[in-house]
This record gives C-alpha cells, sequence and structure tokens, in this order.
C-alpha cells in the first residue's frame, strides 16, 4: 500500500470519528432537553458549539493526512 492509500484511510477514519462525535453530542442534546426542556436554548447553543469544534478537529485530520500523501 502506498502513501497515498494510507492517507485516504487516514482520512476516512477522521471522517468517521467526527460522525460518532457528532451523533453523540447531539444524541445527549436532545436527551438533556427531553429532561429540562427550559434548558432548550442554552443546550442548543452548546451542543452546536461542541459540533463545531468536532468539526474542526475532523478537517484539520483530514488536511494532514492529505498533506501526508
Amino acid at each position: 500500500m502506498n502513501i497515498t492509500g494510507i492517507a485516504a484511510i487516514g482520512a476516512g477514519l477522521a471522517a468517521i470519528g467526527a460522525g460518532i462525535g457528532i451523533g453523540k453530542i447531539g444524541g445527549s442534546a436532545m436527551e438533556a432537553m427531553a429532561r429540562q426542556p427550559e434548558m432548550q436554548a442554552k443546550l442548543q447553543t452548546s451542543a452546536l458549539v461542541f459540533i463545531a469544534f468536532v468539526e474542526a478537529v475532523a478537517l484539520f485530520g483530514v488536511v494532514v493526512a492529505f498533506l501526508q500523501g
């Protein structure tokens, strides 16, 4: 396997990790909103910020993987 194939695998793993992370954040936010509906605005804002951070880290991982390839 050449370095390009390994870079593609790394980029795929970064994307999969981001999908899992975002799913866990979204699921936890929905569960928290169901338990305390009055906190919906704060929970939604926090969840969106955390999702943006996870997406940024995943994008960084994809860029690093492709720069190596």
